[in-house]
């Protein structure tokens, strides 16, 4: 007798131009932060994207959903994850992406010889971007294995994931990245050496809140300094509604850098 799958459910975004297969209540599911992310890669943007710890798929495929010459590989760990990303691929929905996308069962952590027998080669991308498990176990304590392997980050976890991009990058190739506001130091440092001309934008809920996550971007190689640019305010001073910006960002309409 086959056991039935995990309940699922098939979410729209950037307005139905793109749709998951995600866990219904189980795992990571997609939201704001994998479009924030997805909208640090250029308008125009024309090569090859890494997802890293895609989960289904969504930051990869807002990103070649907007850019029509990018091409994008879901990179993930979890093998019940990385099936989502394929379901989510083979929609119908999405044959117009489904030859620009596939997936990459693999740990990112993995270094040397063991990162690239995980298919993860020297100089394969021109761009990363990455949305780790950035929460403490005391933040999300859950007996949910696949959510908490989404969630709870591991001891390292930003020298490990920084290392493997600069390692995948082509030359002059970018990086970028969200977290919460506190991973701010751990980033910094483990960007050193690797990465520079640093691009921090704060994410605020309200003009008058304070940061909720963050956003970097980074060169490979590059010596030009940190720049701490303008934030994106999601919502206006009532309501939940998001502010026209952080709309157009949202739904694919607009980068979040204006490049």
């Amino acid at each position: 007798m086959i056991e039935p799958g995990p309940p699922t459910s098939l979410d729209s975004f950037h307005r139905g131009k793109f749709w998951l297969v995600q866990p219904a209540d189980g795992g990571h599911r997609a939201g704001i932060d994998a479009m924030i992310l997805a909208a640090a890669v250029p308008d125009g943007f024309a090569g090859a994207v890494a997802d890293f710890g895609a989960g289904a798929g969504a930051a990869g495929l807002a990103v070649i959903a907007r850019c029509a010459s990018a091409n994008t590989v879901l990179i993930e760990k979890s093998p019940q994850m990385a099936d989502f990303a394929r379901e989510s691929i083979g929609l119908a929905q999405n044959t117009e992406l489904s030859r620009r996308a596939s997936v990459l069962e693999a740990d990112v952590s993995r270094s040397g010889d063991a990162r690239t027998r995980a298919g993860l080669a020297d100089r394969s991308f021109d761009f990363v971007i990455m949305n780790p498990p950035f929460n403490s176990e005391a933040d999300r304590a859950t007996p949910d294995a696949l959510k908490k392997e989404a969630h709870v980050m591991q001891a390292g976890l930003w020298d490990s994931w920084l290392r493997t991009a600069a390692a995948v990058l082509r030359p002059r190739g970018r990086m970028a990245l969200i977290a919460r506001p506190e991973s701010l130091p751990e980033i910094l440092t483990a960007l050193e050496g690797r990465f520079g001309g640093a691009e921090l934008m704060m994410i605020h809920p309200r003009q008058a809140g304070a940061a909720i996550r963050i956003v970097v971007r980074a060169a490979l190689g590059s010596r030009k300094r940190l720049t701490v640019l303008p934030p994106l305010v999601l919502h206006g001073p009532t309501g939940n509604g998001f502010t026209e910006r952080a709309d157009a960002i949202c739904n694919g309409l607009q980068s979040l850098y204006g490049d």
